[in-house]
Parts: C-alpha cells; structure tokens; sequence
C-alpha cells in the first residue's frame, strides 16, 4: 500500500532522520504493517520490533482523554458547554468551558514559574490558578493545559488517578493488552531523548509534566505500539463498534468528530481532534500529533488510515527539522491517497 508513501520513509530511516519507525496502513478491509529502524542508538544500538512500546506522547489526549470525556458526554453528565467550574469547582476562571478546553481555544496561559521544579501537588495547584485571556473562544493556541484539567475532572467523577481510569475504561474495552503507563520496564519500551538532567529516557514518559504528575496525567504518558493502536483506529473507521462488535462510543458520537467544535467554526478542530481535509467541501480526516514523532490520520469517510510511530527525539531533538519532514510525508501520503 501506499508505496511512495513507504519510500519516503525508508528514505528518512536511510538518512538517520528518525532512528526507527512503525508503521500502519487502513484500507477498508486491508492492513499492511512495517517496522525499520533501531529502538535505541546510544549507548549500544538495538534493532527495532513491532513488539516494543512507544511513548506516543499527545496521542494520550485523543486516545484516552477525549474519549473519556466523549463517554461522559453520552451518559449526560457533562455537556460540551458547561464551564470547568461547574464540575471542577477548584479551577480559578469560571469562563472556560469544555469546549474550549477540548478546541484549544481556552487562551489560557501555561507558563508557571520554575514548572520542572515543582512537585506533582505543586503543579497541580498551579494548572487550577491559571486564568483565560481575551481571545478566548476566537483564537486556536495548542497547548497541554486543556487536556490536563481535562484529566483532573475525570478523576473528579471516577475518584481514581485518571490513568488507572485510562487501564480500565480505554484500553481494556479495546484490547490494548500490551498498552500501559510509566514506569515500564526499558527493555519493553523505545528509546526517546538523551537529557543533559535525566539522561537516557527509556521506560519512563519524555514529557516533563508528564513526568512530575505521574498517573495524574491526562495529556501524555501513553505507551503503545501499531498492534495495539489498530483497534482503537479500527472502532474509529467502525463508527464507535470495537473489533469484537462491542458498543465503545456512539455512531453519533464519532459522526459528530467530523466538524469543527470550535465556537467562531473557523479554525478547523474537532473534540480533541485537529481537521485535515485533502479537498474542499470533502469530509475532513482525524489528525493528532504527538511530540516524539507519532501521529494518526483517519478518513472515516474512505475507511483509510495510517498510523505512524517514531522516535524522532533519540538521542536528540531536532523538533524544526523533523516537523518539516512530517509535514512532507503527510503532504505525499495525500496526494497518494487521492490518486
């Protein structure tokens, strides 16, 4: 499938742009699964396998928190326009609501004085203090901070760190068995970034407030491999019905995804979801990124996806290099797709 699309990225493997990659392809009833490249290059190099667990990063915000938050939607115990306050009475700014938290439209500001020396209730309180501007509601600034409140509030109806709350009502009904938290066994896991203050981080999650609130974490901390991210895409393509034919979330719920949330309607983001569209007037795709090189891109419509797992940051981060490359394999898998 896709072969050009598949060439550029041997291509990138070829020039060490990204150490290893695992790759999957949706095509109505076909799958084709690849994996090239090293897990790990320092201190030692160690060949790639598809069995071995990515830190996917962001993708825990549409993987785990938006769905949960899509769950209690339907049982109607939230709605998509009620404030944070009302369910979260701790957060400071009663003018935020969810959906500004799930468009990124909120205009919070998530700078917190000395983040990375806090602790995980220190940081907690900080996120609870922080306060919207006056674009809010107008302007689409991607942060974490929208999926992390988002977090807290889970827990605040299920009364458990909210990735326990992920094992149980995320990856369990989708038979994500290899799926989990930190801390993980390295040897389970790819290598990510070389740090001058942590070193080499493998088994543990790159992201920093991610490190510091540990299972308290709603917008990363997922490990997961294409196996294990083959379900949760198929119920995406399957309108909500899980492989087995279990109900996971509404086809209503999943149709719905596929128009922008945002409350002016002109920025192109869904529920936790970015908009991809290859034509204008044509139903958009499902687009999500996650910092250490992962994304996933769904046409419902088609019944495609491609699923795309990587390593960028190992052992170094070249972020402005590599989203330049991203951006160029999305760009020839589209074109691709639509011949």
């Amino acid at each position: 499938m896709f072969p050009k699309t598949q060439s550029y990225i041997k291509q990138l493997v070829a020039a060490q742009s990204l150490p290893g990659v695992s790759y999957a392809f949706i095509q109505g009833d076909q799958r084709e699964t690849q994996t090239y490249g090293y897990a790990q290059l320092i201190p030692n190099k160690e060949k790639l396998t598809d069995q071995l667990l990515f830190d996917v990063a962001s993708l825990t915000k549409v993987i785990c928190t938006t769905s949960l938050i899509l769950k209690l939607v339907e049982q109607e115990k939230i709605k998509i326009d009620d404030s944070l306050v009302m369910h979260l009475p701790e957060f400071a700014d009663d003018k935020v609501t969810l959906r500004h938290l799930l468009t990124h439209t909120s205009d919070l500001n998530p700078y917190i004085k000395n983040r990375d020396q806090l602790s995980a209730v220190e940081l907690k309180a900080a996120l609870l203090k922080l306060q919207s501007g006056e674009a809010r509601g107008e302007k689409v600034t991607y942060t974490d901070t929208g999926m992390l409140l988002l977090g807290f509030l889970i827990e605040k109806f299920y009364g458990k760190p909210v990735q326990y709350v992920f094992q149980t009502e995320v990856l369990e009904p989708l038979e994500m068995e290899h799926s989990g938290f930190p801390p993980l066994a390295p040897a389970q896991c790819v290598a990510t970034e070389n740090q001058p203050v942590r070193g080499l981080i493998r088994g543990e999650v790159h992201d920093p407030k991610a490190h510091t609130l540990g299972a308290h974490c709603g917008s990363a901390g997922l490990f997961t491999n294409v196996a294990d991210l083959l379900p949760f895409v198929q119920m995406y393509l399957n309108k909500g019905k899980t492989e087995s034919g279990e109900l996971f979330l509404q086809e209503a719920t999943i149709q719905t995804l596929l128009q922008d949330w945002t409350p002016t309607k002109a920025h192109a983001r869904s529920l936790g979801w970015d908009l991809k569209s290859e034509l204008k007037d044509q139903t958009p795709l499902l687009f999500h990124t996650g910092y250490t090189g992962t994304f996933l891109l769904i046409d419902i419509a088609n019944q495609e996806a491609f699923i795309f797992l990587s390593n960028r940051v190992h052992p170094v981060d070249h972020r402005e290099a590599y989203l330049k490359e991203r951006d160029q394999l999305i760009e020839i898998f589209l074109k691709e797709k639509m011949r």
